[in-house]
């Protein structure tokens, strides 16, 4: 029991740093971008990015392991994952409206775009390469909204010194954010090493 804690802690761990979402592959850099305008935003996607990567992580685990093996199981897994994340965003819609249809009217509205990301559906890609077993998918699924908070956090940290005067207009707002986090990148991957691979 310890062991598998101690992996599902580390897996935890490299994708929040090491294997950040947004930092190191990409995943999802227009929704952070965009959730890091408004402190309001950071926590809901977070929250709503976190909960689908975890669940989706765990519920595609039986399918990895099913097909993956075989000769062409890998061709199937893209339609399974967007299965798999369209019937949970579903769900989670449904219990909201059902139960707490207060924050079902809150979180309508940008709902599908905490869902139907790259950040979720490059968790459950790379799951396969880290999350050995079904502790290492939760952990590794759980880490990418932890590291997507981070880089969100960052960024709203960031927002206010880059849409300054002192930049100029034609680089404020996207494009500034853009080589921000190109930046940001580059020195994390000085630090802890290049570790993509794809």
């Amino acid at each position: 029991m310890a062991e598998v804690f101690a992996r599902m802690v580390s897996l935890v761990m490299i994708s929040v740093f090491t294997q950040n979402a947004i930092f190191d592959r990409a995943f999802g850099v227009n929704v952070a971008i965009y959730a890091s305008r408004k402190n309001s935003h950071i926590l809901g996607f977070t929250v709503g990015i976190t909960i689908m990567t975890t669940l989706a992580s765990a519920a595609a685990y039986p399918f990895d392991i099913m097909l993956l093996p075989s000769e062409y199981g890998y061709l199937f897994m893209p339609l399974i994952y967007v299965g798999i994340v369209s019937v949970l965003y579903l769900i989670g819609l449904f219990i909201l409206w059902r139960f707490f249809p207060k924050i079902f009217y809150q979180v309508k509205k940008y709902a599908h775009l905490s869902v139907f990301n790259c950040a979720v559906f490059g968790a459950l890609f790379l799951n396969y390469n880290f999350g050995k077993g079904f502790a290492g998918y939760v952990g590794y699924g759980f880490g990418t909204g932890i590291g997507f908070f981070l880089a969100c956090f960052l960024l709203n940290v960031a927002n206010d010194r880059l849409n300054s005067d002192k930049i100029p207009q034609v680089f404020r707002g996207y494009p500034i954010m853009l080589i921000f986090i190109g930046i940001v990148s580059l020195a994390l991957n000085v630090l802890v090493g290049y570790t993509a691979e794809f």
